[in-house]
């Protein structure tokens, strides 16, 4: 004897939005910092990263995004990557934005799970010859590295000043950073009267640090930390030592250190920080981001997150239409192709078009937002440096470095 089951009208809601919602072609995660010394920039460069899944979706390919916070911190951070990639399955994870915080987690998470890292915002020199990476090739970046932002951050203190000091985060990017600005400011007859490191946790108070870096009168003080250091000890400069003599870069490029030391204490002052090519891509990513969030702000690296995110994409989407598994391995494999010359130019927000000419077996070159996404050997790309002022209370652009300087 057959039996009618009633199913109550609310679980057949249930059971039809459950199965009717599109599956994600793949899951990325993100690993941004919301907490800790950097945690101004987190919300913004997750953003470009969202608006860069949300345009895919809107073409046809799907990217579940998962955001973990770093906490600008390794532990935390390799922990989240852990969860990402052994819980969360990704197939990879964009970021993250302080070195500090990607080479742990690339070493002990990404690299030993052949899992894409690919940071938007790590700039150390150390991550082009990480060890866990060679003959590997999971590791990349969109941002170009501080052997080149360095060497333009010599020669702009070199111009105004004959002495320098830096105080610098004692981690790899604080590190790079300030050795290759040493390296480039005494190469043009400057000279580095003091190199001093201060820990990556937040401290109260810095004067102790700020002492040995003054101690010979420099020129310039060149802050080579992040946002949550350097507020806490500019101010001290300013109020204990009498100084704002300053040279700033992008860890240091930062509304809360202007609303923390008053417009009138940094008017003027210059800093340095991987920039965007300008020309129509960023135009266009420039409009989008406006739509979708209100304003763009005047802080570094979200274009470099919207590419990474648009370049798995893109890579994801070409191994399927080869008919391969989405695996971090064949997306890895396809990254080149669709990120690199030769092919089609492909522009932010142009994915409809990137999926129809790579469905016809069409070669593609993705031009993005922050400028060529051109990988080398090493995962590395090479973006322009900006250099930017304080003025009036905001941050502009003074120039944009489009060439490779020769040292």
């Amino acid at each position: 004897m057959n039996k009618t089951v009633i199913v109550p009208s609310f679980l057949l809601l249930i059971f039809f939005f459950v199965s009717g919602a599109p599956a994600a072609d793949i899951k990325v995660g993100t690993l941004m910092a919301h907490t800790g010394p950097l945690k101004e920039f987190g919300p913004a460069i997750q953003n470009g990263a969202e608006l860069a899944a949300k345009q895919m979706a809107a073409a046809g390919f799907e990217i579940q995004l998962i955001h973990e916070d770093s906490e600008t911190s390794a532990i935390p951070a390799t922990d989240a990557a852990k969860k990402l990639v052994e819980i969360d399955r990704v197939v990879a994870i964009i970021g993250a934005l302080a070195s500090g915080v990607t080479v742990p987690v690339a070493e002990s998470v990404t690299c030993p799970n052949n899992v894409i890292m690919i940071s938007p915002a790590s700039t150390s020199p150390l991550i082009t010859v990480l060890p866990s990476d060679q003959g590997k090739d999971f590791l990349f970046r969109t941002c170009p590295s501080d052997a080149l932002q360095g060497v333009i951050a010599g020669k702009l203190a070199a111009r105004y000043n004959k002495t320098a000091a830096v105080i610098y985060v004692n981690n790899p990017y604080g590190q790079g950073l300030a050795e290759q600005f040493k390296r480039s400011f005494e190469k043009r007859r400057g000279k580095v009267l003091a190199m001093v490191p201060h820990d990556e946790k937040t401290a109260e108070s810095y004067t102790a640090e700020l002492r040995k870096a003054l101690a010979g009168n420099p020129d310039r003080l060149a802050a080579y930390s992040y946002p949550e250091h350097a507020k806490v000890y500019l101010k001290e400069a300013i109020e204990f030592f009498k100084f704002k003599k300053f040279l700033f870069c992008d860890g240091t490029k930062s509304e809360d250190i202007v609303k923390a030391l008053g417009a009138r204490n940094v008017e003027g002052q210059l800093g340095t920080a991987p920039g965007s090519a300008g020309g129509v891509p960023y135009v266009i990513f420039n409009a989008d981001y406006k739509v979708e969030f209100g304003r763009l702000p005047p802080l570094p690296f979200i274009t470099n997150a919207y590419d990474g995110v648009a370049v798995v994409g893109l890579a994801a989407y070409m191994a399927k239409v080869k008919g391969l598994p989405l695996t971090s391995k064949n997306i890895r494999d396809n990254l080149r192709a669709v990120a690199n010359p030769p092919g089609a130019i492909i522009m932010p927000g142009d994915f409809a078009k990137a999926f129809k000419l790579i469905t016809a077996g069409k070669a593609i070159n993705y031009e993005g937002a922050a400028g060529s996404v051109d990988f080398d050997k090493n995962g590395d790309v090479i973006t322009p440096i900006e250099v930017w002022r304080y003025k009036k209370g905001k941050i502009v652009t003074v120039s944009v470095e489009h060439e490779i300087p020769k040292e």
